[in-house]
């Protein structure tokens, strides 16, 4: 899945927090005493705690947490056609028909990074790659 540029920065700004953390709890445990440390690692493991369920519970109200893998959307419109990977030898629209040998599937592509599909009215969209398709009203393949 590729990564965007705004969760890059979180990554970072994750990082060096998470860092300076586990620094300022080393600096308390060696320049105060082990008891004092004690209580502020728990009270900081609590807080990361709490903030990893809010995360969780965002992560899984937007819908990223779906059972096809990249979190992805496939919506369409009213006489629409919207497909989540590639479509290969179909034919699409109304009084569309397929004719002649059937395609053989096409080598597969590079993994799709999760976008969402969506087609307004009567229009065609796809995840991945269209080929050998009739696409359309009365077309033929």
């Amino acid at each position: 899945m590729a990564v965007t540029g705004a969760a890059r920065v979180w990554v970072w700004v994750t990082a060096v927090v998470t860092g300076l953390a586990a620094i300022g709890l080393i600096l308390l445990a060696v320049l105060a005493d082990l008891d004092t440390a004690e209580k502020a690692a728990s009270v900081a493991g609590a807080v990361v705690g709490l903030a990893a369920l809010l995360v969780s519970v965002i992560a899984l109200l937007r819908g990223s947490g779906g059972g096809s893998g990249g979190g992805r959307t496939v919506r369409t419109g009213r006489g629409g056609v919207a497909a989540g990977g590639n479509i290969t030898g179909s034919a699409l629209g109304k009084n569309s028909k397929v004719t002649g040998p059937r395609t053989r599937p096409a080598a597969p592509s590079a993994p799709q990074d999760g976008n969402d599909v969506r087609t307004g009215r009567n229009g065609v969209a796809a995840g991945g790659d269209i080929t050998d398709s009739a696409l359309g009203e009365g077309s033929e393949r």
